[in-house]
């Protein structure tokens, strides 16, 4: 088995946010969210990673992000473009938005050959993450099922004081996931955790407890596969019933997987807790907790200064 690799996503527009949330600064040296994730998953065993960013921020990317890595490290960037797409289709006028997470790893496919892992760039998972993750890649190993892995956290722990945030709700059995539901406006509303599914008309509350996924997923190279072969289906039917927002998203394909009864997905437990950047608002917040973990010594005062383990 080979050693797995990381995949980031960081091509999102961050429309809420107002701008390119993957490059905001958080540390005491100015550094993005991501570059704890990057330290965190290098400590853990990560050596490979995979960047899938937006053409117009690789001259950025390279300058905050690839210089101050590590020498020794594989590093590949691929972007993430609106007109990639299969059979000579085009994307319709007007769209600006990506097509999705489900997209964004179909662009890495090309240089995946192992198991990996996936990650958005502007969500800090905790280093336990890392490490329950690793370990379960390590032992990756698909039979007549593919056999996959996602870190959960609690919904509670997920939201923001903001706005509302998306969030792929999941139902866990025995610790496998049996469904996910994305649900696309989640609020803090009089302290109780709930989400509408008719522009706020009406609120439906969850348990704080309630497992929720943050896009951090451990598949097999069979994942890719099969995202191809969905990806078209989707887009005949987005490219009809929703042209300018319509999103392939890793949630729905993995629900669907798992309902055809073709995969299971195992649900890791962490200690890690989790923070994340959607609305400018949040930036603050976010970043004294990160800096408190700097002065407690649980991150140097500058990363990747010393060389890591």
């Amino acid at each position: 088995m080979r050693d797995p690799a990381l995949v980031i996503m960081a091509a999102g527009m961050g429309s809420r946010f107002g701008g390119l949330k993957q490059m905001a600064p958080i540390g005491k040296e100015g550094e993005p969210i991501l570059m704890f994730s990057l330290y965190d998953a290098l400590q853990e065993g990560f050596r490979k990673f995979v960047f899938i960013i937006k053409e117009e921020m690789e001259k950025d990317f390279q300058e905050l992000v690839l210089s101050r890595l590590p020498s020794g490290l594989a590093l590949h960037c691929v972007f993430q473009r609106l007109e990639d797409l299969p059979g000579g289709r085009i994307p319709p006028e007007g769209r600006t938005k990506p097509w999705g997470t489900g997209h964004a790893v179909l662009c890495a496919a090309p240089v995946l050959n192992e198991p990996f892992a996936v990650v958005n760039a502007d969500d800090f998972y905790g280093r336990d993450a890392f490490r329950v993750m690793y370990e379960r890649l390590a032992r990756q190993e698909d039979d007549e099922l593919y056999r996959f892995s996602m870190v959960g956290y609690q919904v509670r722990n997920t939201v923001t004081a903001h706005g509302h945030v998306t969030r792929g709700v999941c139902t866990v059995e025995n610790g496998y996931l049996t469904g996910i539901q994305e649900r696309f406006r989640v609020s803090l509303l009089e302290g109780a955790v709930c989400f509408s599914e008719d522009e706020g008309k009406s609120w439906t509350a969850l348990e704080d407890h309630t497992p929720v996924s943050m896009n951090f997923w451990g598949f097999s190279r069979g994942f890719l596969v099969e995202a191809e072969k969905r990806f078209p289906l989707f887009l005949d039917r987005a490219l009809v019933e929703n042209p300018l927002k319509g999103e392939f998203l890793l949630p729905a394909i993995v629900n669907e997987l798992i309902e055809e009864g073709k995969a299971t997905v195992e649900v890791l437990s962490s200690s890690a807790r989790w923070y994340g950047v959607t609305y400018k608002e949040d930036l603050p917040a976010v970043a004294e907790a990160i800096q408190q973990l700097q002065t407690e010594g649980t991150y140097p005062e500058r990363l990747f200064e010393k060389q890591v383990k």
